[in-house]
């Protein structure tokens, strides 16, 4: 299951986002992301589930492999609602969505 880029910051206008993750890297995250995204790089993610709310999780990576092990992950332990960025933090550039900070 997968979100557009534009649907996402539609529901973060709204004030309606659900939990977004990004699991890149330190240095990617800081380069840009999707405004109120938790920074878990992938690799941490399993030692961090208490610190995400249960309900509904967006994640995204750079353009995918990161994005579905956090998931999977995510999913094996009692997540229901994951859905992925669909075509992650690229298609965000290329559609020249709001990034925080901006780059």
């Amino acid at each position: 299951m997968s979100i557009t880029g534009a649907e996402l910051l539609a529901r973060i206008d709204a004030g309606e986002a659900p939990t977004i993750i990004d699991v890149r890297s330190e240095w990617e995250f800081k380069k840009g992301h999707v405004p109120g995204a938790i920074h878990l790089p992938f690799w941490t993610i399993g030692t961090h589930l208490a610190e995400i709310p249960a309900g509904d999780v967006v994640v995204y990576c750079g353009h995918g492999p990161r994005a579905w092990r956090a998931g999977g992950v995510l999913k094996r332990h009692g997540f229901q609602n994951v859905t992925y960025l669909h075509g992650h933090m690229h298609a965000w550039r290329q559609s020249r969505l709001r990034e925080e900070p901006a780059v």
